[in-house]
């Protein structure tokens, strides 16, 4: 009976840990975080970037925006130890902005590690970019990326799955873009905030005033029903 119960735990185990290795390098891929953000808003976006092999480490990451969805202003946070460049071009159509229209857009950014630095194995990174606004004739943005390893390798995350279809071998990460809602602007909408916080200030301030001059007519008429009633009671003593 020991032997029996002993021995289903064993193998029950080992299924666990053939199901974590196996659902492990599935999901160790280049993805965006946070996963979702809302169209028309101003996002910081951040690619974590896992490195799989065992005997090579990350040092480089190409991310290419899309040109048919464009954001139209892009920009990049430093990284201490890495180098990245920039490339721009035309949008495919005309860009409309608060400020007017964009000419030119991001649509590759590239980082490099330097010197003998990068992603070791069994580690991960994140690289972080500021983006917006969002575009809002979509419902998600692909980041097609390109991870190249010290020796050589270039890993290609840049598939996406038909709708319903189960997630590729080497996905691209993928933005989903929520409905905009009231306060998820960019400064236009920040602006639109702070006009409305300081109308409702000037009300707040003008009532408390109208309350004071109130109390202090109240105050007043207080004074003289007192000094009414004294004068009324000495006369009658």
């Amino acid at each position: 009976m020991y032997r029996n119960v002993r021995r289903a735990g064993m193998l029950a185990g080992t299924a666990a840990a053939a199901m974590f290795l196996l659902a492990g390098p599935a999901s160790a891929h280049v993805t965006v975080q946070p996963p979702t953000a809302a169209a028309g808003s101003y996002a910081t976006l951040s690619f974590k970037v896992p490195t799989e092999k065992d005997t090579a480490s990350t040092t480089g990451l190409d991310v290419q925006l899309p040109t048919d969805t464009p954001i139209a202003s892009v920009s990049v946070q430093p990284k201490a130890g890495w180098t990245y460049k920039i490339t721009k071009a035309a949008p495919s159509k005309p860009l409309m902005t608060d400020d007017g229209e964009v000419k030119e857009i991001v649509t590759r950014i590239a980082w490099t590690a330097q010197g003998d630095g990068g992603i070791k194995p069994g580690e991960f990174d994140t690289f972080t970019v500021s983006a917006g606004p969002l575009p809002e004739n979509t419902d998600h943005i692909v980041f097609k990326a390109l991870q190249t390893y010290s020796d050589g390798s270039v890993v290609r995350w840049v598939d996406v799955a038909a709708p319903g279809a189960q997630e590729p071998e080497k996905p691209a990460p993928v933005l989903t873009l929520t409905a905009s809602s009231p306060g998820s602007g960019g400064p236009g909408a920040a602006a639109a905030r702070s006009d409305e916080a300081a109308s409702a200030s000037d009300d707040s301030d003008g009532t408390a005033r109208g309350l004071g001059i109130a109390g202090l007519v109240l105050g007043a008429l207080g004074l003289l029903a007192g000094g009414f009633a004294l004068i009324s009671l000495r006369r009658r003593a």
